[in-house]
């Protein structure tokens, strides 16, 4: 779960499984009314509200993956109405973990790491149960005479491996922000807004610049320089 979403941002997710439910608000209008109540209850921002037309056993969410995105922007919590609209999917389970969202159910909010913890329980229960069945093989296999083990010795090297690892890591969660963020950033400046402007319109969204800074002008600049030069496309200067 993630630990640096504010808690006063949220971003609503629905989902209804038909397009006649879609079109008729059946179902849409109580998870509305739900969320609604819900954030009634405390000082918060609504940063946006989305509706997913999709099956429950239908993992292709793009709306579940948007509000992914606006929260991460956000530093926003992913609210939705019924636990049970979402929890009994396993891929939006995945999801949840993957994304370094947090999430809160208004009809059972304490549910939110409750739920992670049972499942995550679940999964390094099935963990465990591979790591016995590997070591049960290795086992049986060293009684068979077969030579097990590696290097050892070179520990600069497995040191230098992990590092690199970590950079990697680090690389590709500034590459998933800059991606969920261009769209907001570039829309602006498509808009014919200067750097400043942008700077001062992600300052009132509550957007939060990298590693929590204050934008300015020359922030704006360099991020769209870096995703033009990721799209290999110029950037709009001036």
């Amino acid at each position: 779960m993630a630990k640096c979403s504010d808690r006063s941002h949220f971003v609503a997710y629905y989902r209804v499984s038909t397009d006649r439910q879609g079109r008729s608000g059946l179902g849409l209008d109580a998870q509305r009314e739900a969320v609604h109540n819900f954030l009634g209850q405390r000082p918060h921002t609504l940063v946006a509200e989305l509706v997913e037309v999709e099956s429950g056993r239908n993992a292709d969410r793009p709306q579940l993956a948007e509000a992914f995105a606006l929260c991460r922007v956000h530093h926003a919590t992913l609210i939705i109405a019924k636990l049970d609209r979402l929890a009994r999917s396993v891929a939006f389970v995945s999801n949840i973990l993957d994304s370094g969202v947090d999430f809160v159910a208004a009809d059972f909010p304490e549910a939110n790491r409750l739920t992670i913890h049972i499942l995550s329980a679940v999964a390094e229960h099935e963990a465990r149960m591979i790591s016995e069945r590997t070591k049960a093989a290795l086992s049986a296999a060293r009684a068979r005479g077969v030579v097990l083990g590696g290097n050892r010795g070179n520990l600069p090297a497995v040191a230098a491996k992990g590092a690199l690892a970590s950079a990697k890591v680090r690389s590709q969660r500034a590459a998933e922000r800059a991606r969920d963020l261009a769209p907001v950033i570039t829309h602006l400046r498509d808009a014919g807004q200067s750097f400043a402007a942008i700077a001062t319109e992600l300052e009132q969204r509550g957007i939060p610049a990298a590693r929590g800074g204050t934008w300015t002008g020359q922030k704006v600049s360099r991020f769209l320089q870096r995703v033009a030069i990721q799209c290999g496309a110029p950037a709009k200067t001036g």
